[in-house]
Parts: C-alpha cells; sequence; structure tokens
C-alpha cells in the first residue's frame, strides 16, 4: 500500500517512522514532509491547505490510506474532499473537527453532555467580556474559539492583562477570525494530561496518555507554544482516572455526537486538567498531538496501520492495542525567537551522532536539506525522544541526545518531565493550554 501523509512537522515524522515499519505499507509520501521524513519516503511540494492538489496528487499515484497530521485541513474539510472521491483518508470530517476548531462550539457541547469543564463565558463584544472577567478569579484564561498554531490563549495574572488580551484579540483581531469570539474561562489548577483516543463513531480505544509542557521556557514561564516537550505515560494516571474518562467523557461526548447527527471517526484527543483525583476536559483536539505523538509513538508496539484501518472501518474495538512499558521522554529543540518570528536556514550539526543513540529516536520538524546539510526551517526544528526503564532515565537519555545536536540560537527546555519525578508532582500547577 502506498501511504500519504499531510503535514511536515515532527508528528508527521513521527507518523511516517511507525507507518514505515508496517509489512503493508511499500511506499509513503510526506506533503510537504521535512529532511527527516525524506529519508523513509519522498516528499511531495504540496502543502496541507491545498486539498485539491493533495486530492489530485492521491488519485493518480494511487494512494490507499491518507492520514492527516495538522489541524487546518481537517477544519477545511480535506476528509469529506477525499471521501467524496472514494479515497481512505484517516481523519474526522468537517463538521466532527470542529470540535477543534471551535473551542466555543467545544464548550457548548461539553455543557450538553454534561462533561466537566471549566466555567465560561462566550463573547464577541471587548467590553461584555471584560465585565464577565470582573466575576472571576485570577489568574483567568482568554482563548480565542478559532485555530491559532496553539497559541490562542492567553493566561491573564490580572485585570491589565485580561483586558489586553481581550481586546488584542477581539478589537485588534491578533489572531484574525479565529479571535473574532473568545472564551473567558476560569484557570484550573492541577497536572495536566493528553489522551490519545482512536474512534470509530461508536467505540473508541486508548492508544496512550501524555503530559505535555505548553510554555516556552522553564517553570512553565513565557508565551504558550506548540508544546516545547512530553512525557508518557502520563505518571498518575490510574484506573479511577481511566474509568471516569471512559464514561463521564467519551462515552458521553459520543452520545452527545450521535445526538447531532456528527460521525466522528479519526483520533480524539482531549487534554485534561486533574486535580484531587478528578478530570475536567481543557479542550479536545482532533488528530494526533504534537509533540505527544512523538513520546508515545515509540512506546507503541503492533501495526499503527492495522489500528488506524480498523478505525475508519468502524472496527476499532477490534484494534489490539500495546505499548511498551518503559517511559519516553521527549525534547523539543526550537529555534530563537519562537514561538514569534524566527530565522530560518541555520545549519544543524551533530544529528548522525545523535541517531545512533540506543533507544533514542530523532525526529525532525522545520528541517530541510540545502547543499547537503540539514539547516533549520521553522520554530520548531526537532524533538528527541529516549525511552528508559524510569522516568528519570529516559530524562537523562534525552537530554544526552540533546547534547550532541547544535545549530545557531538553538532552545530547549531543561526541566522537562522534571516536576513528574517530584512526589507532589500532583500538586503542580500546570497552566490551561490551546
Amino acid at each position: 500500500m502506498k501511504v500519504l501523509i499531510v503535514g511536515g512537522g515532527g508528528r508527521e515524522h513521527a507518523l511516517a517512522w511507525k507507518l514505515q515499519q508496517s509489512p503493508q505499507v511499500d511506499e509513503i509520501f510526506c506533503a510537504p514532509g521535512n529532511a527527516g521524513t525524506a529519508q523513509l519516503g519522498e516528499n511531495v511540494p504540496l502543502q496541507p491547505d491545498d486539498i485539491r492538489g493533495l486530492l489530485q496528487f492521491a488519485k493518480e499515484n494511487r494512494i490507499g490510506l491518507t492520514v492527516v497530521g495538522p489541524d487546518d485541513p481537517l477544519a477545511a474539510g480535506l476528509v469529506d474532499e477525499f471521501m467524496g472521491e472514494g479515497m481512505r483518508v484517516f481523519g474526522p470530517c468537517k463538521s466532527a473537527a470542529r470540535l477543534e476548531s471551535s473551542k466555543i462550539f467545544a464548550k457548548q457541547l461539553m455543557r450538553c453532555a454534561g462533561i466537566p469543564t471549566a466555567i465560561a463565558g462566550v463573547f464577541d463584544d471587548s467590553r461584555k467580556a471584560c465585565r464577565f472577567v470582573e466575576k472571576l478569579h485570577y489568574p483567568v484564561v482568554i482563548k480565542a474559539d478559532g485555530l491559532a498554531a496553539g497559541k490562542g490563549v492567553v493566561i491573564a495574572p490580572d485585570a491589565e492583562s485580561a483586558r489586553e488580551a481581550i481586546c488584542d484579540m477581539i478589537d485588534r483581531r491578533r489572531f484574525g477570525e479565529s479571535g473574532a469570539r473568545v472564551l473567558v474561562e476560569e484557570y484550573l489548577h492541577g497536572w495536566e494530561c493528553s489522551l490519545h483516543a482512536l474512534v470509530d463513531g461508536t467505540h473508541f480505544q486508548m492508544l496512550g496518555t501524555a503530559c505535555d509542557h505548553k510554555r516556552l521556557n522553564d517553570g512553565n514561564e513565557g508565551p504558550n507554544t506548540g508544546g516545547m516537550g512530553a512525557f508518557s505515560p502520563a505518571v498518575e494516571w490510574d484506573t479511577q482516572l481511566e474509568k471516569q474518562w471512559c464514561e463521564d467523557i467519551m462515552q458521553s461526548l459520543l452520545r452527545c455526537l450521535q445526538d447531532e447527527k456528527i460521525h466522528f471517526s479519526g483520533l480524539l484527543f482531549p487534554g485534561l486538567m486533574v486535580r484531587h483525583g478528578v478530570a475536567r476536559v481543557l479542550e479536545f483536539n482532533c488528530r494526533f498531538g504534537d509533540p505527544e505523538t512523538q513520546a508515545i509513538l515509540p512506546r507503541l508496539k503492533g501495526d499503527l496501520l492495522s489500528m488506524l484501518e480498523a478505525t475508519i472501518d468502524g472496527r476499532v474495538d477490534e484494534a489490539r492495542i500495546e505499548l511498551d512499558q518503559r517511559l519516553a521522554v521527549t525534547v523539543v529543540m526550537a529555534s530563537a525567537g519562537y514561538p514569534g518570528k524566527v530565522e530560518a536556514g541555520k545549519k544543524i550539526s551533530g544529528l548522525d551522532d545523535c541517531a545512533r543513540m540506543e533507544n533514542v529516536h530523532l525526529f525532525h520538524a522545520g528541517t530541510r536539506r540545502n547543499n547537503g546539510d540539514v539547516v533549520t526551517n521553522g520554530g520548531r526544528v526537532l524533538a528527541v525522544t529516549a525511552l528508559g526503564e524510569t522516568l528519570a532515565a529516559a530524562r537523562d537519555l534525552a537530554y544526552a541526545g540533546v547534547a550532541k545536536i547544535d545549530f545557531e540560537g538553538c532552545h530547549y527546555r531543561r526541566d522537562i518531565a522534571l516536576a513528574a519525578l517530584s512526589p507532589n508532582v500532583g500538586a503542580t500547577d500546570v497552566a490551561s493550554r490551546s
């Protein structure tokens, strides 16, 4: 089978790496891919938002399965277009992808389904939003309704910063129409957990758990990013939380979606905030997480392609999912200036030294080849994942891999998974995220 992976980040490299291991896969194409995916298959010069171009390529090259990485093409209806032409594609249709593309839609659905979540107000008027803020305790969370590359959330510590964030989104249109409406939410305290589940519309199966690190700097300081690192599994996840996730969140959500005549097929990735053994939903994502995928897939045993096919065919309950009992830690290496403007074209050294390390997996994100060299080509450049018998061992090995790589302006957090090694991890505050 020929497989097309849409996207060009670390998540897509991890997907290509895992899918290549399937005995059913003959060729892999990535659009647009990066320097890492080019080592596994063929990069295609098509952007994820070029739906017609991607569809034409898939038809002409007899692609057996297309796997969609980023959220934007899902929100734009890529799956609907492919299915309309009889092409097999993994990911939710446009109406189901609204769970991620509209935070307001997701919040309303959660209220309807009785899913535990943060108290929130919906506004398109900055003055009304600011008045609502006065009813909440600081900090408060301001979220743009639409997609904003994982950066459409502000945690405001006081009234002045809350007003600035609200006006920046609604009045000054910092995120365009994505911020024309906002959610103003209470700040949830606790520890954050990301769950990946395969969903076929009726059934679901857990693929894995992870904890992401959204803030740019150590100690959860600085602006929100797409994610600066992760570890898997979530160390405090237990059977009681899994029961709550199954019954109070997933089953309730699927019933509500069915009532709304919305068929969700694909990867559902709820972000949870857990405190005192109770989980509340921060948000829903409708695709593999980044960098959570880079932490989960190295632990996944078996044939990922068969799991994706079972999901598409409505047989996800028959899929056999088994995880390596070792723990994984992923550290993201980013360009100077990220998550703002970055300068590309910086030569990267040490990649081969890192890739040769045992129990270390190197995933490319913002990279490309230039005259034989691998150079930076984006904000998040690389993700180094290591497996270990303990979280501490995996963490030490991941940072040993990071130490072998260098490029001008390289930035990474030095505290990925560090808080989880503390006996008081459950009391650690983690910021609500976008």
